[in-house]
């Protein structure tokens, strides 16, 4: 037995094992948190280890696979940007099928399933066709791509707000019909999340600048957050576009804008420069 299987026995959850109990006909919508599989949380992997059919996305690490048992059914549905995929009614109609047959169904996402996941989308879905459904959170990519790169999303007299948003098929009308709505976050010292954002840089760049935002404004895309492969581009919001260009790694790529993103810098280059046998001598002198 290793040692996330220990873990996932060993741990009580509140209110007794019922809570994460996964029913036969039933389907639990998981977030498989952002990255690696010590980014879920224990009644995730409780959740997963129960499946006898597994519905999961391209953003789900081989990792957090290895959870399921060998007899598990796995269903693959990823969606990436400019890739043929599933669509979506089609995968509404796989859980269905999958629970109508009496099987314990686990529709595992990347992140949570309320960030940009459409789980709700599924659940309602399921519900309308008499298929109970029940969430399980998860680490979503900002917040793990927050962690992972020491950029914090609020600080005191810099940020008051996060403003999350989805930079997928994002057009020229939208540009224009949200100018106003990004001045105002903007002005409202708000750091700005892009989800899947990365092909859309110089439109999101063009609207923001629209919008009278300070081209000097820091930006770092974030690709792979929270994975071993992590790589953190820093640009501003004028010369974003060019550094969108620059990233050739096929992994997820999270948009930080805000002056967040040096404070995320300074906090970089001071762990940097401490010595390490200078700090544990102070430790033991």
């Amino acid at each position: 037995m290793n040692t996330v299987d220990r873990l996932i026995q060993s741990v009580e959850p509140i209110g007794g094992d019922s809570v994460t109990e996964l029913e036969a006909g039933e389907v639990a919508i998981v977030g498989a948190g952002c990255g690696q599989l010590d980014l879920m949380t224990i009644k995730a992997a409780r959740i997963v280890a129960q499946a006898d059919a597994l519905v999961y996305d391209s953003l789900v690490s081989s990792d957090i696979l290895t959870l399921v048992s060998v007899n598990c059914q796995r269903h693959f549905v990823g969606k990436r940007c400019g890739q043929p995929s599933i669509k979506q009614e089609d995968i509404n109609a796989l859980l269905l099928k999958l629970a109508k047959q009496g099987r314990k169904v686990v529709r595992l996402k990347g992140g949570d399933p309320h960030i940009f996941g459409r789980g709700a989308e599924e659940a309602l879905y399921l519900a309308e066709h008499n298929v109970r459904s029940q969430f399980i959170a998860g680490v979503t990519a900002a917040l793990g791509s927050a962690s992972s790169t020491g950029i914090p999303l609020t600080y005191r007299g810099i940020a008051r707000s996060v403003t999350l948003i989805t930079g997928t098929k994002m057009t020229d009308d939208d540009n224009a019909g949200i100018a106003t709505q990004w001045h105002a976050l903007l002005a409202a010292q708000s750091t700005l999340v892009f989800y899947m954002g990365k092909e859309q840089a110089n439109r999101i760049a063009m609207g923001l600048l629209e919008a009278n935002c300070q081209g000097s404004l820091p930006v770092a895309f974030v690709t792979n957050g929270g994975r071993t492969n992590q790589i953190i581009t820093y640009a501003t919001v004028s010369t974003m576009s060019q550094a969108a260009m620059s990233i050739h790694d096929a992994g997820p790529t999270l948009i930080i804008i805000g002056e967040v993103v040096s404070v995320g810098q300074q906090l970089a280059t001071l762990l940097a420069d401490i010595d390490d046998s200078t700090q544990y001598e102070a430790m033991y002198a």
